[in-house]
């Protein structure tokens, strides 16, 4: 399988106590991604997906974290091997969308304009995800910013088109 058969779905970034579980910051709005059991796949850098056993996974309270267990992993050094990988799934195992939403990973490499008509202010480079998400917009000179992604601030998203409308507070764009 290639890089494009895969979706990152969230980044394993700590143990959580003795006993092997592990907390993930999530990159997908679906929570039955961490707390369902089943096949899911770990991807260390450099290196191919391998797959791993969910068996269970419960959000924290008042976080946007998620801890989960695996199976086979029962050990807090069994579990510190697998801090910083990511937690990916296969591309078309993509949960069913209602019209008019959207994957929020499908806004990589959209342009950011400030009308339908006007000229790109940046390219979404990334989005950080956790209790509010944030898009990492490239500017044409090279800065990076980043914008929160609230309909407040980010009205219109056009796929198709390969777009988004930004509509951002004063000074927002000159940080």
């Amino acid at each position: 399988m290639t890089a494009d058969d895969w979706l990152p779905v969230g980044k394993v970034v700590a143990v959580q106590g003795l006993k092997g579980e592990l907390r993930v910051n999530p990159a997908s709005d679906f929570p039955e991604r961490f707390t369902e059991p089943g096949s899911r796949w770990l991807k260390a850098r450099g290196q191919a997906p391998r797959e791993i056993e969910l068996t269970s996974g419960r959000q924290l309270p008042g976080k946007s974290v998620f801890v989960v267990r695996f199976a086979g992993v029962e050990s807090r050094d069994t579990a510190e091997a697998l801090v910083g990988q990511t937690l990916m799934v296969p591309a078309d195992d993509r949960p069913e969308l209602a019209e008019g939403e959207f994957h929020l990973l499908d806004l990589v490499g959209l342009e950011a304009r400030l009308s339908a008509d006007g000229d790109a202010i940046g390219t979404v480079k990334d989005l950080i995800s956790g209790g509010n998400d944030l898009l990492v917009l490239e500017r044409p000179d090279g800065r990076t910013l980043m914008i929160p992604f609230v309909e407040a601030i980010v009205p219109d998203v056009h796929l198709e088109q390969g777009w988004l409308r930004l509509t951002p507070p004063p000074g927002l764009l000159n940080l």
